[in-house]
């Protein structure tokens, strides 16, 4: 029999790994079983476009069948424990699956810090269906609404999804002249914090021509059925700020069923540490994406991208193909390629590989930010698919 390879996850990191094991692995090296809770994979990063129009659905899931070559086999399922003694992996519906070597590529979940009242009144963005509800709240929110009293949605965190998803809400809005105020709420004192000033700054005009009120440097301290509560504390009362729909994008953890894995995690997210091969503390476990902390030398660890997870897929693939005949595996270091936004309609580019203007906007970030996402859909599946979604990017 030969060597058994799992790789469990559909997103860019689960994938990418497929397809990279299979154009590694050699005939009969290796058997690969992929498992996903979904069977297709999402094209993440453009998720929010479904919340102002879900029929851009079909240009943004692709099925496991047209990734995946005919000699893998997939299973659908949510995977609910491994067993690393018995190197068993189990689905939701009790399917068992042995590995001689597992990728575990399964993704993050929302980080709701422990904010009293969140996690039970607020939307998400981590899938398909998650932007599908936002978009019927808010569809729900507006028919209800008058121009005298337009309803309130808010968006928690300024960072790459929560500026996104206010950015299409706004869009929603203006298409369907729909009575929506939208505020965005972050913590930190500028929209995308950490960043370069000049992105914020590029990012910030375009919320603020969106009609997007910003509101930075108060942390959400509760949320409630109707309200949230912006900082607060022993001499000094919280502000509230009512909601008709709340959405919150704040931070990422490690899946919960990480939690029974027996290898090393971090204690505070949940997320599994990773060498720069993808190997974990054992030896026939693999970790990469959000799923990982990977080691990038100097204490650092790769940021929780889509870039990165693109970039490290085809090393971590060709690893588990290496691992199966016994080969040397390769390290992999991630190198930063730019940042592209998009506010609605609208992007911003920054420090992108090759360009002579560090920050810029208008058609050229707009294509860029395309052209990134039809890329990435035609490697994965077709170089026909990337076209045809191109327009809705």
């Amino acid at each position: 029999m030969s060597t058994q390879v799992v790789v469990v996850g559909s997103g860019y990191a689960g994938a990418g790994a497929v397809k990279a094991f299979e154009d590694e692995v050699g005939e009969g090296e290796a058997e690969l079983t992929w498992i996903s809770e979904h069977d297709y994979h999402l094209v993440l990063h453009e998720a929010h476009r479904a919340i102002r129009n879900p029929a851009v659905e079909d240009k943004i899931t692709i099925p496991v069948d047209e990734i995946k070559s005919p000699e893998s086999d997939f299973v659908q399922g949510r995977v609910v424990d491994v067993d690393t003694d018995e190197r068993a992996v189990e689905t939701d519906d009790g399917t068992t699956v042995d590995y001689d070597y597992l990728l575990l590529a399964v993704g993050s979940t929302t980080a709701f810090f422990g904010i009293e009242g969140l996690k039970e009144n607020a939307h998400q963005l981590k899938g398909l269906d998650d932007a599908k509800a936002i978009h019927e709240d808010v569809r729900e929110a507006a028919a209800d609404a008058t121009r005298s009293d337009p309803a309130q949605v808010v968006v928690g965190g300024a960072g790459l999804s929560g500026i996104q998803t206010a950015g299409e809400i706004a869009e929603y809005r203006d298409k369907h002249r729909a009575p929506l105020e939208i505020k965005l709420v972050e913590g930190l004192d500028e929209v995308f914090p950490g960043n370069d000033p000049q992105i914020q700054g590029a990012l910030r005009q375009r919320l603020e021509d969106a009609d997007i009120e910003i509101l930075t440097g108060d942390f959400i301290s509760e949320a409630d059925e109707g309200a949230v509560y912006l900082g607060g504390g022993e001499d000094e009362e919280p502000e509230e700020l009512g909601y008709d729909v709340l959405i919150w994008t704040g931070g990422i953890t490690g899946q919960p069923e990480l939690g029974n894995v027996e290898v090393e995690k971090d204690d505070r997210s949940n997320r599994v540490h990773a060498g720069s091969d993808f190997s974990t503390s054992d030896d026939r476990v693999f970790a990469i994406g959000d799923t990982a902390l990977v080691e990038q030398g100097d204490d650092d660890v790769a940021p929780p991208t889509a870039q990165a997870a693109w970039q490290a897929a085809e090393v971590a693939g060709a690893n588990l193909a290496r691992a199966a005949r016994g080969a040397p595996l390769r390290s992999w270091t991630h190198e930063d390629k730019g940042t592209v936004i998009s506010v609605g309609e609208e992007a911003v580019a920054h420090d992108v590989m090759g360009m002579p203007i560090k920050t810029f906007g208008g058609t050229p970030a707009k294509l860029l930010k395309k052209g990134i996402a039809t890329r990435w859909i035609a490697k994965v599946s077709s170089a026909s698919r990337g076209v045809s979604a191109f327009g809705d990017m």
